[in-house]
């Protein structure tokens, strides 16, 4: 049988005598605090274990070790947190206006989306089970948001063309910004670190001073570039037909670069407005490392555990 274990300090509780309706008294002989034994202060302790279960990625066997619970007791524990209704943040969707979208994936094809307010960095909702690549899904997620209350004023994203067409098809005065970050990164990658063509070493340097633009006279420069660049080599490499590797990447920067370009300078209008999607990839890490803790979790599980880690980590 396990022993009550006191709800302040986790150490053993000893009977200490009975209260004037014959009630049994418990001591704890570390913090010293004498009460009678409350139901409430159980459910408080299972919470908390399974908070850290959640949210630390302690295994049930680490908990086992902490609490002196058994291992049975333990799972039987989670699995019965699991299955409660999550309660819901008190979160007016209404007072955020700026937001970072993003997804990411943990077993392929099934991923995660999340929304972020851009200015406090909390999330606002999360959601398993869902794809980046599914316009059906990303409206039911959005659309219930919307019922929520939901009005927004921008969106940051990857690029991802999925995500832009239902946002534009919910909200068609949204103003979308595009992550810089991922600009950059993808087009420094398909251009090689050491380009051998002319155009792919000045297309480089042209990503490279993505994320360097502040200020209006910068953006005008940057655009310069990007103009004389496409002039000079933009005709010929899009009527060029070969289908090399090295190729067909810098197509796709250049493709990638002339499509986002309209969505690049907003922040540069709204100060509001966060420039890449960082909040959200920090967030998506620290999920990752947590949920890599509990790889065993049965697959019909998964969506319980990440409401809960949504629930549990705001932020």
């Amino acid at each position: 049988m396990n022993k009550k274990r006191c709800p302040f300090c986790s150490d053993c509780l000893r009977k200490n005598g009975r209260d004037a309706k014959g009630k049994q008294r418990w001591l704890c002989p570390s913090c010293g605090r004498s009460s009678r034994w409350r139901t409430k202060a159980t459910n408080w302790q299972e919470n908390e274990w399974f908070r850290l279960w959640v949210v630390e990625g302690y295994s049930a066997r680490q908990l086992a070790n902490q609490s002196e619970y058994s291992l049975r007791k333990l799972y039987r524990m989670i699995n019965d947190q699991l299955k409660k209704e999550v309660p819901s943040p008190v979160l007016s969707l209404g007072q955020y206006r700026h937001f970072i979208f993003d997804g990411t994936f943990l077993h392929r094809p099934h991923g995660l989306v999340a929304l972020m307010d851009a200015c406090t960095h909390t999330l606002v909702a999360g959601k398993y089970g869902v794809s980046e690549s599914s316009q059906p899904q990303l409206e039911l997620f959005f659309e219930y948001l919307i019922s929520a209350g939901l009005k927004p004023t921008s969106f940051t994203v990857d690029g991802n063309p999925n995500v832009i067409k239902v946002l534009r098809k919910l909200w068609p005065e949204i103003t979308i910004q595009r992550c810089l970050v991922h600009i950059q990164r993808q087009g420094l990658s398909w251009c090689r670190s050491f380009p051998k063509t002319t155009y792919a070493s000045k297309l480089r340097k042209i990503f490279h001073q993505v994320t360097r633009i502040h200020t209006l006279a910068d953006r005008d420069k940057f655009l310069e570039a990007v103009i004389e660049w496409e002039s000079k080599y933009g005709t010929m490499i899009n009527d060029r037909h070969e289908t090399g590797y090295v190729f067909s990447d810098i197509k796709r920067a250049r493709s990638m670069l002339i499509r986002a370009l309209p969505d690049m300078f907003h922040y540069l209008d709204d100060p509001l407005i966060p420039i890449p999607t960082n909040g959200l990839e920090g967030y998506f890490s620290r999920l990752k490392n947590h949920y890599r803790q509990h790889r065993g979790l049965r697959k019909e599980k998964r969506p319980d555990y990440f409401r809960w880690y949504f629930y549990y980590v705001p932020k």
